[in-house]
């Protein structure tokens, strides 16, 4: 499932609908309803909130996309080609169309719906309106280990496996540790290294957890430290997996022991 920082560079990308006439429909069918209630109107702005994408039109409706395991939008400068029948929406302007395919959500939303969808997540390392002091508050009374409650978006929105196996390596802490145990200060360096590790993956358009050189030229399977690592890449000992939250956690146990 996409993490946050591809949410966000979405909604970055996709900016360059605003302030353009949409032209929407549902080539699938399936969101024809919906698409013509944007259909027309002006876009104000592209949104990302965690893993939720909103884009707000002029007549204060937003289309609510969540991409699930297998959506994505694929972009043309050819607006005028036809679509993937399967595409569950188009947008378009004169210059470019962004095509939905099979999200696990899309639908419209009122601004009641809007403020009702955020209220249940938790801050987003990834805008500037994120409060430390909420997640701070959440961990301290939450039960069961840090890497099941980082996976919990009403904790923090925008994380997901990754960023989790990545971060609390970055700041020597096991994903099996109690989540309550952990001090302020240690929360307060972990909130840090995700907003660096997903400010820095929205630029790169991947997440990349490997410094040198030629980062950018790193294949996926050696781009991370410990996910889906067979050694730790930066002390060389033996990854440990175990299944935390649901899904699978990478570990190295010298760097972060148990």
């Amino acid at each position: 499932m996409p993490e946050g920082h591809t949410i966000h560079r979405l909604a970055r990308d996709m900016g360059e609908l605003q302030g353009r006439t949409l032209r929407a429909f549902s080539p699938q069918k399936r969101f024809t309803d919906g698409a013509a209630a944007v259909d027309g109107e002006v876009l104000k702005m592209a949104e990302a909130y965690g893993k939720h994408l909103f884009l707000h039109v002029a007549n204060n409706r937003s289309v609510h996309v969540h991409l699930g395991m297998r959506g994505k939008w694929l972009r043309s400068t050819d607006p005028s080609a036809p679509p993937l029948p399967q595409a569950r929406l188009r947008l378009a302007s004169e210059e470019v169309a962004w095509d939905l395919v099979a999200p696990s959500k899309c639908e419209i939303l009122e601004p009641p719906g809007v403020a009702a969808l955020v209220s249940r997540l938790g801050p987003d390392p990834l805008r500037s309106d994120a409060d430390l002091a909420g997640v701070l508050q959440v961990l301290g009374r939450a039960r069961g280990p840090i890497g099941a409650v980082l996976l919990d978006q009403a904790v923090v929105a925008g994380v997901g496996n990754v960023f989790r196996s990545e971060a609390l390596h970055a700041v020597g802490v096991a994903p099996t540790r109690a989540a309550r145990s952990m001090t302020e200060s240690e929360v307060t360096e972990l909130w840090a290294v995700l907003q660096q590790m997903m400010s820095r993956a929205v630029e790169d358009g991947r997440i990349i957890t490997v410094d040198g050189p030629d980062r950018l030229s790193l294949p996926e399977s050696e781009a991370r430290k410990v996910y889906k690592q067979e050694q730790c890449r930066d002390c060389g000992a033996a990854i440990v997996t175990s299944e935390v939250g649901g899904r699978t956690a990478y570990q190295c146990p010298v760097e972060q022991p148990f």
